[in-house]
């Protein structure tokens, strides 16, 4: 078939280039720029024009939460700024652009930290960077100390992943805490906020052990002020997944969430799904990198230094560094076991959560909503926009928004009598969620190699029923967790003890004296194999109501149904030769 010709003997072709070169170049120039625009905006994930179709006014605040939370309707209810909209900064329409500038600048307010060192059991080191009330009304009170009696609420800020208390978003939390009148400690990570690391253990996403101790620490020195803390990022997940292995027992009154990654492997998958989040995933292990460099000459002898050092993504540095310190066998285990989204159903204490919907780090994909719904302590705040710990407003970027609802939800739950208690909890098990193996990154390496277990379980308060519980409880793997005595230091392997029962076919009684535990058994060999036989039972018992915390009666009435069998045979073996005389003595005899 013959192209098509025109009367001047030109192809349809040649007619199209001709008419395509009478177009100004100028025009191509304009569509080009409008095209990479289009994929700017779309690679950025803008939204500078759909705020502007909405009038700038902003998206509301979604907020999720179980219909009879009394922490909604008491408090939360009470903060304006929850049932408000938000609308980022328009020259910042975008969480790339926010996350950025958070980054880079910030904007935070200018202050001075007082400085505090404390010594961890294990010789590790943590910076307690300390700005109270005080330091912002009178510039003459430097000096000043909190007192012991001093009952203004204390706030213990937790930073994210390679940050410290210089971080901007944690400055524009503790300015803004400390101008109400609270007194506000930032407890940075091991390692950072110009600290070294003085023994073998470095934080992680799980690492719960130092927020323990330092919430102990605070609320031991001071007994009168209500503790409360939040924690951002990575901080964040640590923050849930302590409120989550202390359930009851936490002298935390209330606490916040801020951007966490609640589901540590989905957020990994994540950010290494697009070319954007991979740039995300780059950075962090660039910042990663920086901070093992920092502590080169104790990590080099833990782990393999150029595997650490030739690592691009963060799931290269938690499996060459991370796992190997910490003990974990894969970099799944590490993020299965520590995703705070596990521990949320024993979270007892008031919580507020925030997460921006966009945030280029933790996606919205992780955030655990009916968990969070099924709580009655939790309040889940989601806003279309805000990128990652940044949510910019204004004209001149100087605020960021999700400090304010903290602000006031913290304040609300402190003039409310919703505050958490803390109650008097047997510490066997931190919850029911925890496994003994979660325990594993909580170790102390020594020089020789050896590993010793650091747990801060001092001695139960057990009642009467409780007195003679077995300390044992068995892993998942057939090892054996021991109690540590903290007020002695002195490991404790306590056995089970036989508690008096009465024997009524044989009419011995075994006697308990005195608190020292020493215990005179007056019972025949029979008794003895009756008591051994059911000792696992009792056990077995007693290690489920220390864990679930569920009823003792109900408990032992399955223990009886189930152990019926045993028991049953058992009694036949020992009561038979008495039955087998007592049938010869009633059988007639032959003539």
């Amino acid at each position: 078939m013959e192209a098509a010709v025109s009367s001047d003997g030109e192809s349809a072709g040649e007619l199209v280039l001709r008419a395509v070169a009478l177009v100004p170049w100028t025009r191509y120039a304009l569509a080009a720029l409008a095209l990479a625009a289009a994929l700017l905006y779309r690679f950025l994930e803008l939204h500078f024009l759909g705020d502007l179709l909405r009038g700038l006014r902003g998206g509301r605040v979604a907020l999720t939460f179980h219909p009879e939370s009394q922490v909604y309707h008491r408090v939360v209810s009470k903060c304006r700024s929850l049932h408000g909209r938000y609308l980022a900064t328009p020259w910042l329409a975008s969480p790339h652009l926010q996350t950025l500038f958070l980054s880079i600048s910030g904007r935070p307010p200018s202050f001075t930290y007082r400085r505090q060192l404390y010594t961890v059991r294990d010789g590790g080191t943590i910076a307690l960077d300390w700005l109270l009330a005080s330091d912002l009304e009178d510039v003459d009170s430097c000096d000043e100390s909190i007192s012991r009696d001093d009952s203004a609420p204390l706030l213990v800020v937790i930073p994210g992943l390679t940050s410290d208390s210089s971080a901007a978003y944690v400055k524009h939390l503790v300015f803004s805490m400390a101008s109400k009148g609270w007194n506000v400690v930032v407890s940075n990570h091991r390692g950072l906020g110009g600290i070294s690391i003085t023994s073998d253990c470095f934080y992680n996403a799980g690492w719960t052990e130092d927020m323990r101790e330092v919430v102990n620490f605070l609320h031991q020195k001071y007994p009168e002020a209500p503790l409360f803390t939040v924690g951002t990022s990575i901080g964040a997940n640590i923050v849930v997944k302590y409120l989550g292995e202390e359930g009851e027992s936490t002298p935390v009154a209330g606490a916040a969430s801020i951007c966490s990654p609640w589901d540590l492997l989905v957020t990994n998958r994540f950010i290494s799904r697009k070319l954007v989040q991979r740039l995300y995933d780059r950075a962090l292990a660039i910042g990663l990198k920086g901070y093992a460099k920092l502590h080169q000459p104790v990590l080099a002898r833990l782990a393999n230094w150029e595997a650490i050092t030739s690592s691009s993504s963060i799931r290269e540095f938690d499996r060459h560094a991370t796992c190997v310190v910490a003990k974990y066998e894969t970099v799944d285990t590490f993020y299965r076991k520590c995703s705070s989204a596990n521990y949320i159903g024993n979270v007892s204490v008031p919580l507020l959560c925030i997460s921006a919907l966009d945030d280029p780090l933790c996606t919205r994909e992780a955030i655990p909503w009916d968990e969070c719904r099924a709580n009655k302590n939790i309040v889940l705040a989601t806003t279309t926009n805000g990128g990652h710990l940044a949510f910019f407003e204004g004209l001149t970027a100087g605020k960021l928004w999700w400090v304010r609802p903290v602000s006031e939800f913290l304040c609300a739950l402190r003039d409310s009598s919703y505050m958490h208690r803390q109650k008097a909890q047997e510490h066997g098990l931190h919850s029911s969620l925890e496994s003994s193996i979660d325990k594993t990154p909580y170790v102390n390496f020594m020089e020789d190699g050896m590993v010793a277990a650091v747990t801060n379980d001092g001695p139960d308060k057990d009642d009467s029923l409780h007195s003679q519980i077995v300390s044992e409880i068995e892993l998942n793997d057939g090892m054996v967790a021991i109690q540590q005595n903290e007020h002695t230091g002195e490991i404790q392997n306590e056995s089970d003890s036989g508690v008096g029962d009465k024997n009524n076919s044989e009419g011995n009684v075994a006697s308990v004296q005195g608190h020292e535990g020493n215990h005179k058994q007056r019972e025949e060999p029979d008794a003895n194999n009756i008591r051994d036989a059911i000792a696992p039972v009792r056990r077995s018992i007693h290690q489920i109501t220390r864990s679930q915390g569920k009823s003792v009666w109900l408990l032992a009435y399955i223990a009886v149904v189930t152990s019926w069998p045993l028991l049953g045979a058992l009694g036949y073996f020992l009561f038979r030769k008495r039955f087998s005389n007592s049938m010869l003595a009633n059988k007639p005899k032959k003539l």
